[in-house]
């Protein structure tokens, strides 16, 4: 069926409205980092710089382990609810946890009880996936980075300089969940409640059954969700997403005293929504997977390596003069953030959902999704830590760790571009299985 204009903003504006989760993501993810440098923050929920890493660490951490227990209980809330209304509820709850860490409660209880509460809407709004949700999750942190340097540049350490950013997470919540009532419900879902009408106006088809969960532990649909799994702990053990809540924090190591740190940061934003969006727009459908995947790890590490040796060796001013291994630091992390933006930001997305085939697609990248939320989980309480006690050492961390990320790219993960679900099973799994299966997938519903 060949898509008329009207279907292609139609699909264009699905795509918009359920990606919305994905600026959310990355505003929530972006805001804290430079919300918890405020001194009007501090003042406000009266801890010292005794507890700042604790606080800084829990902040974000609590919201990760929120978003991945919220993967054990989408399942049959989307099966009996559907998508949309799963993602409508998701946006309510975030909504709930915003207006808690919103209000100046003085209380660092309430503070971390908000946090896990908008974990578990993000992590239910993140159901739905791909390179696209990635690029607005860049544009989220982009947001989030220069309002937190507008509060700094233009609002005086009160109250409402950490009230206004952490406030405007309430808009692209409540444009997801009101945006969900101009879509049609999920044709995967229609079909697998048998509800083939509705799911043909949707111009969709799918088929599922009970046996699923038995089907995901067969021997080759398990490689499946291991490669999942192992893809998506990847992409966080790059240090990317670190990087991205603590921002302002890893650019004091390179920069020393003074106030650019929240201005790099919201630079380095700006060149993550440029670079995502070039290989979104221009290069997710022409470039294969697995190299691209190998050399953009190992470029990172290079980045990350040199800059644990500069800052060793040329440590930052407390003063925070200008110098030359400071410019040459931010350009390396700058150079590190397009490299991670044009392979292991939006590539894990694509390359995962090809593995699978169509029946088993949705919860197989859920595992990986889930796989994502805990090792963020992991590294967001650790990280504070190791900024303080490793210092330049959570460079070298980093770059060891996408060094390790490179080499198993290489031994391990095949491409996937331009094969076909048969041909991507046989090379990659060992055989083509479930042809049957998949053959079935192509029948229409009708």
């Amino acid at each position: 069926m060949k898509a008329t204009t009207l279907g292609k903003i139609r699909a264009f504006w699905l795509g918009s409205v359920v990606c919305m989760g994905g600026f959310l993501f990355g505003y929530d993810s972006g805001i804290v980092g430079g919300v918890l440098t405020l001194s009007s923050y501090h003042d406000d929920f009266r801890y010292s710089n005794k507890h700042k890493t604790c606080v800084n660490s829990l902040s974000v951490g609590l919201q990760q382990a929120g978003a991945f227990a919220a993967y054990f209980v989408i399942w049959p809330i989307t099966n009996r609810l559907g998508r949309k209304k799963s993602l409508m509820l998701s946006s309510a709850v975030f909504c709930v946890g915003a207006i808690i860490q919103t209000i100046n409660t003085h209380s660092l209880a309430a503070l971390y009880v908000g946090r896990i509460v908008t974990g578990i809407g993000l992590g239910t709004a993140s159901v739905v996936i791909g390179s696209l949700f990635q690029w607005f999750y860049t544009f989220g942190i982009f947001t989030s980075y220069w309002i937190d340097y507008a509060m700094t540049k233009r609002v005086t350490p009160v109250t409402k300089q950490w009230q206004i950013p952490i406030g405007l997470q309430l808009v692209p919540a409540a444009m997801l969940g009101i945006g969900m009532l101009t879509l049609k419900e999920s044709t995967r879902w229609l079909t697998k409640k048998s509800r083939h009408e509705e799911a043909w106006e949707s111009l969709k088809w799918i088929r599922a059954d009970e046996s699923l969960v038995i089907e995901l532990l067969e021997p080759d649909n398990f490689k499946r969700i291991f490669t999942s799994f192992a893809v998506f702990t990847a992409q966080q053990a790059t240090g990317a997403t670190a990087f991205a809540y603590f921002g302002p924090q890893y650019f004091k190591l390179l920069v020393g005293g003074g106030d650019k740190d929240l201005l790099l940061t919201a630079i380095f934003g700006a060149i993550k929504v440029v670079a995502c969006g070039i290989f979104v727009l221009f290069l997710s459908e022409r470039i294969g997977r697995r190299q691209v995947l190998i050399c953009g790890a190992a470029f990172i590490a290079a980045c990350q390596i040199s800059c644990a040796a500069i800052v060793k060796n040329k440590p930052a001013p407390e003063n925070g003069n200008v110098t030359s291994s400071g410019i040459a630091t931010v350009a390396l992390i700058y150079m590190f953030v397009i490299a991670y933006n044009l392979s292991w930001g939006p590539l894990p997305w694509p390359y995962v959902s090809e593995i699978f085939p169509t029946r088993i697609r949705e919860p197989g990248i859920a595992v990986g999704v889930s796989s994502q939320w805990l090792v963020n989980f992991v590294f967001s309480l650790t990280t504070p830590y190791m900024i303080d006690s490793l210092g330049w050492g959570t460079f070298l961390f980093w770059g060891l760790a996408d060094t390790v990320i490179a080499i198993g790219t290489f031994f391990f993960l095949h491409e996937t571009k331009g094969l076909s679900l048969e041909e991507i099973a046989h090379k990659n799994f060992g055989k083509a299985s479930n042809f049957k299966d998949i053959e079935a997938e192509h029948v229409d519903v009708k």
